[in-house]
């Protein structure tokens, strides 16, 4: 096996420990000719090799994803990467802190934004785990 095959294999199971087989499967479902080159890429560049490093725990890469994402108002995937935030070990006051640093880093309006996408994954979190 190459060492990119290798790292894709890796990568996936990264992505799927990180963001759950059901997201990683609707992912690979959609996917077509059109975007699968960067699925595969990010599968072996974001998720094989910087999720993958031994120097962070998951934990850790999940708050500072958090909080780059809130800086860079990228709602959409905020929103993924809090859910994801269960199956890393980032709690709620992880993620919390994490909004409190953005807003004196990057911004009162964008942590004010992620704040609001945070409430709305933790309710619908919180909804899902009621009707279990």
């Amino acid at each position: 096996m190459t060492n990119s095959a290798n790292r894709y294999a890796q990568g996936m199971r990264t992505r799927r420990q990180v963001l759950g087989d059901a997201h990683v499967d609707r992912v690979e479902a959609a996917k077509d000719a059109f975007d699968a080159p960067f699925q595969d890429m990010i599968t072996e560049a974001a998720w094989g090799h910087l999720w993958s490093r031994p120097e962070w725990p998951a934990r850790d890469r999940s708050i500072v994803t958090i909080a780059l994402l809130a800086a860079l108002g990228h709602q959409e995937e905020l929103a993924m990467h809090i859910r994801a935030a269960r199956n890393t070990g980032a709690t709620r006051s992880d993620i919390r802190e994490a909004l409190l640093h953005t807003a004196i880093y990057a911004g009162v309006p964008a942590a004010n934004t992620a704040i609001k996408t945070a409430k709305q994954v933790f309710d619908e979190l919180d909804g899902e785990e009621a009707r279990q």
